[in-house]
């Protein structure tokens, strides 16, 4: 897939959420899936938002197999717990569910990762080995890099929405988190780079 088009899909969920959000709750909407509660009511935008959503997260999975006949297991992932928790947000009309959302998925990934290290285990490598080819330190070291940079993130989504407005929040699941993830992906390129086998290849005849 080309890399364009594989940001509009993984990112489209994103924008539909932060626009939905952004535009408030529609009138007629009220009450659809809440009760009536009013402190339920003012976050209806957020509720909206959530729906979205979930209808375009299960429209971009469905868009990346028609694409590649195959589903990351990342985005995978994170689309069942979009499933999840957005649907016991809108079930229990609690914002806290898709909030905590980014956390729980971030952290899973990172225990993964980094278990994966602990048991010497090099689970990067399946996932992107297809992508690009490294020696057993660069998938060491790249899988350490994303193990810690997860817990970032999980920590980050912590510290924003419990201090800061929904509305923030939303902005910055897509101009912050997102991001990010992209230079931070972007700086990982010296190392695999550095670690392919012909540049290490090379780098040992050198050394001789």
């Amino acid at each position: 897939m080309k890399p364009w088009l594989k940001l509009i899909i993984e990112a489209g969920p994103l924008v539909v959420f932060f626009v939905v959000n952004g535009r408030g709750g529609l009138p007629e909407f009220r009450h659809f899936w809440l009760s009536g509660d009013a402190a339920a009511t003012t976050q209806q935008g957020l509720f909206e938002a959530t729906g979205a959503f979930m209808i375009v997260t299960v429209i971009s999975l469905i868009a990346g197999w028609t694409l590649e006949r195959r589903l990351p297991i990342m985005p995978l992932v994170s689309g069942f717990f979009v499933l999840v928790f957005g649907g016991l947000t809108l079930i229990l009309a609690d914002e806290l569910f898709i909030k905590i959302k980014p956390t729980l998925v971030n952290s899973l990934f990172a225990v993964i990762l980094l278990g994966g290290l602990a048991f010497k285990r090099l689970l990067l490598k399946p996932l992107f080995g297809s992508a690009f080819q490294l020696n057993d330190d660069g998938w060491r070291t790249l899988t350490l890099r994303w193990g810690v940079f997860f817990i970032f993130l999980a920590i980050l989504n912590e510290v924003v929405w419990r201090n800061f407005s929904t509305d923030f929040w939303a902005a910055f699941k897509l101009f912050g988190v997102l991001p990010l993830t992209l230079v931070f992906a972007a700086s990982q390129t010296p190392l695999i780079l550095r670690h392919q086998p012909e540049a290490a290849a090379e780098t040992s005849a050198a050394d001789d």
